[in-house]
C-alpha cells in the first residue's frame, strides 16, 4: 500500500469487497447523505435538468440526493464497482434512473450530453484527474455544470487535524468493527490527506475548461472538510 492510500487500480475491487458494509456504514451517517444533497442543490440550483449523470454513485447514495432535488430528472448513473452497484440496484428507484457498469474513462460520448453532472468522492480515486475532468466537461452541453463533491483538507491545518482525529477514533473502528478489515476506511483517511487542496481543485476544473468556477464547504464538523466544487462548460 502507498502513503497515499490504494494504487488507484485497486480501489474497485476494495470497493467490490466492502459494499455491504460501506453501505450500512454510510446509511448510519445522516450527515453524509445532508452534505450530499447539499452538493446536489447547489448543481442543479432551482434549475430544469432533465439529463443527469452521476458519476461514480457507489451503492446510491449520490443518485438519491439527485432524485431529491430534482425528482423528474433522468439520471444515468454509473461506477466501476460491480458489487456497489448491485447494492445501488436492489433499492428502489423510479424508472427514470438508470444504474450502469462503467468506469467514468470509459463513457461514451453517445451517453450524453448532459445539462449536469455529480462526481461525488470520485476524483480522488481515478488514474488520471485531469483527464477525468476533460471527459466529464466532454459529456456536458454548453452551459452544463459539473459538481465535484469531494474532501479536501490540504489547506488548512485545522481541517487535516479534525480530519485524522475523527478518522483515527471513529471512521476506521467503525469501519474495521463492521467487517474485520479496515483497509478500505484506512484508504479513505490517506487518500484524502494526499488530495488536492480546494484551490488545486479549482485550479484543475479551469485547466480542463470550465469557467465560473465556485466552492462551498458543508455545514458542521465537516466544515472545511467536504466541499462543493462547481463549474460550467464553456
Amino acid at each position: 500500500m502507498k502513503g497515499n492510500g490504494l494504487p488507484r487500480a485497486e480501489v474497485p475491487a476494495a470497493f467490490d469487497a466492502g459494499a455491504a458494509s460501506y453501505d450500512r456504514l454510510v446509511g448510519l451517517n445522516p450527515g453524509y447523505h445532508r452534505d450530499l444533497r447539499i452538493s446536489a442543490r447547489r448543481l442543479l440550483d432551482g434549475g430544469s435538468a432533465q439529463r443527469v449523470l452521476d458519476a461514480g454513485c457507489g451503492t446510491g447514495a449520490s443518485t438519491a440526493a439527485l432524485l431529491a432535488t430534482a425528482p423528474a430528472a433522468r439520471v444515468t448513473a454509473i461506477d466501476a464497482s460491480a458489487s456497489m452497484l448491485a447494492r445501488a440496484r436492489a433499492k428502489t428507484w423510479p424508472s427514470t434512473v438508470d444504474f450502469r457498469h462503467v468506469p467514468v474513462e470509459e463513457l461514451s460520448a453517445a451517453d450524453g450530453p448532459f445539462d449536469a453532472i455529480l462526481a461525488a468522492y470520485l476524483l480522488r480515486n481515478v488514474a488520471d484527474p485531469d483527464a477525468t475532468l476533460r471527459t466529464l466537461r466532454g459529456r456536458l452541453r454548453p452551459g452544463g455544470v459539473l459538481a465535484l463533491h469531494e474532501y479536501s483538507v490540504r489547506d488548512s491545518r485545522r481541517s487535516r487535524a479534525v480530519w485524522n482525529a475523527v478518522c483515527g477514533a471513529i471512521v476506521i473502528p467503525a469501519g474495521r468493527l463492521a467487517t474485520g478489515d479496515a483497509t478500505l476506511y484506512r484508504h479513505l483517511r490517506r487518500s484524502v490527506l494526499a488530495f488536492d487542496g480546494v484551490g488545486d481543485l479549482c485550479a484543475r476544473l479551469t485547466a480542463a475548461g470550465f469557467t465560473d468556477v465556485r466552492t462551498g464547504t458543508m455545514p458542521g464538523w465537516h466544515r472545511g472538510i467536504v466541499h462543493t466544487v462547481l463549474g460550467t462548460a464553456a
